[in-house]
């Protein structure tokens, strides 16, 4: 060992270790199938139980509506997740800065959990339940852009698409954990015992998967890419910064590249939840049944996407796939308005498209930022989009269909398909 050997970061002297191809997809999964259980634990019980455990003073429509405006502080609040640990991301290494968002993300988790019902403390419930879920989405910011640069930073040439659809494989495995929680607790349990404490569960047990996301992380070295960077000393005094002043049009149409595909998945997920059970009268099992098809349906699209974008490339992929949503908002209406196996139809076919999207979305979001800012960069621009995107989706699809019908919430899809596709068409070929 050299005297220069001594002296180095430590980025630098754990970098000479190299990650097997087992270790990074593995971590890049774990971390963020964790927090999206977390996260879809959340948006599950918003509407299955937090409208009655923490807005009981309302109306129905009213409760539901207040439970998805506190679901929607989490995307207000990742931004600022992804500004605090993509700065710690891009100076210290995307190692460390990813333990410390996982954990920020489930003692939020767990601690909503324990908490006081509106008939205990009344409005003090769900101003700690708001606070809580801020908490969610602040690590939840942290943790997507330095899952996907794990992963695409370790990533042979030619396989970031395939590389960077692993961390978003962890969207669907954690709707799928998440949705057949609840399902297997309505199994064992009634309705009844699952509001006064069964809801509980889901979080509480997300302490056991922190400590396994740790022991992955924790066994892991830092990217290659960045520890170069700490080596030839190219880090950015403020990354934030940098990222405002010379990557603006990176920001920006990055952000609106991405922005169908949370309205799709929120649309696909957390508000057809709510439809069925408030308005179609279906019960829960049966609602939640059809959650946890569509997880899977969104799993098997993720790595089709990563195969066929390395092929023909990311951006002519996102323009066909988003000329698809753009075709299946004209469907959403008669879908919903049918049989089951209608609906059923309507989820096959949004989850598959969300699948496909969403698995190439990292890679693209990450790709025009250098790796000085990719961390707070790729971060920024993908918590931006859940904000225009996601923040907003269920509680805008729950009005608009309330007030207009179920055409509308498909012109809203719409709508979001045509400034995406805009934006893309915009961006060169190497900015997604």
């Amino acid at each position: 060992m050299t005297d220069q050997s001594i002296g180095a970061p430590a980025a630098v002297r754990g970098a000479a270790r190299v990650n097997s191809p087992a270790q990074v997809l593995l971590a890049s999964l774990i971390g963020t199938t964790i927090e999206f259980f977390d996260f879809y634990v959340y948006a599950t019980a918003a509407v299955l139980v937090f409208p009655a455990l923490f807005f009981p003073a309302s109306d129905p429509t009213t409760a539901l509506l207040a439970s998805f405006a506190t679901f929607s502080i989490a995307f207000f609040a990742r931004p600022f997740g992804a500004i605090v640990f993509g700065h710690f991301g891009d100076r210290v290494g995307r190692k460390a800065t990813l333990v410390a968002a996982l954990l920020t993300m489930g003692i939020s988790t767990v601690i909503i959990g324990l908490l006081p019902t509106y008939a205990q403390i009344g409005v003090a419930a769900p101003a700690l339940l708001a606070l809580c879920r801020f908490g969610q989405g602040f690590g939840l910011g942290g943790e997507w852009g330095g899952a996907v640069l794990l992963a695409t930073e370790n990533a042979p040439e030619g396989k970031r698409s395939w590389y960077g659809m692993f961390p978003q494989l962890g969207a669907p495995v954690g709707l799928f954990l998440s949705s057949g929680f609840f399902w297997v607790l309505l199994h064992f349990m009634s309705q009844e015992d699952l509001l006064a404490w069964g809801w509980r569960l889901p979080f509480l047990a997300s302490i056991l998967l922190i400590a396994l996301g740790l022991w992955v992380r924790l066994s892991i070295t830092e990217t290659p890419e960045f520890a170069e960077a700490v080596k030839k000393d190219k880090r950015a005094a403020v990354p934030v910064v940098e990222v405002f002043r010379n990557h603006k049009r990176s920001l920006f149409l990055g952000t609106f590249v991405a922005l169908v595909t949370f309205v799709l998945f929120y649309i696909c997920s957390a508000w057809l939840l709510s439809f069925n059970v408030k308005v179609r009268q279906m019960a829960f099992l049966d609602a939640l049944r059809l959650q946890i098809f569509g997880s899977v349906v969104f799993g098997i699209a993720i790595p089709i996407a990563g195969k066929i974008a390395d092929r023909v490339g990311r951006r002519p992929f996102l323009i066909v796939v988003t000329v698809l949503i753009a075709g299946f908002s004209f469907l959403l209406a008669p879908l919903m308005s049918g049989s089951d196996a209608a609906l059923y139809g309507f989820v096959t076919i949004g989850m598959f498209l969300m699948g496909l999207t969403y698995g190439v979305i990292g890679a693209a979001l990450a790709a025009p930022f250098p790796t000085q800012v990719r961390y707070t960069g790729s971060s920024i621009t993908f918590n931006f989009a859940g904000i225009f995107g996601a923040s907003l989706a269920p509680y805008a699809a729950t009005w608009l269909q309330k007030n207009y019908g179920l055409t509308h919430v498909g012109y809203y899809m719409l709508f979001a398909a045509a400034v995406t596709l805009l934006c893309i068409l915009a961006s060169g070929k190497d900015e997604v």
